[in-house]
């Protein structure tokens, strides 16, 4: 059985890049953002049409939970 996952890529949307499913957010520019040392909430109130809920699971799923606990530290 496939996993629902948080992200898709479409080839009509975005030529394909990896967007938040339901948007036509890239889920780079949310790495993009951690890796600026912007916080979740930055990034969610610049992106309302993606959840919370996306973001975290897209961050455990790509392995990358400590980036997220760094982020949200404010470290």
């Amino acid at each position: 059985m496939k996993k629902d996952r948080a992200y898709h890529s479409d080839p009509e949307i975005l030529g394909g890049t990896l967007v938040f499913k339901g948007t036509r957010v890239p889920v780079q520019s949310l790495f993009d953002h951690l890796k600026a040392g912007d916080s979740i909430e930055f990034f969610l109130d610049g992106f309302p049409s993606v959840k919370r809920s996306q973001v975290l699971a897209v961050l455990t799923e790509m392995g990358t939970e400590p980036c997220f606990q760094a982020a949200n530290s404010g470290a």
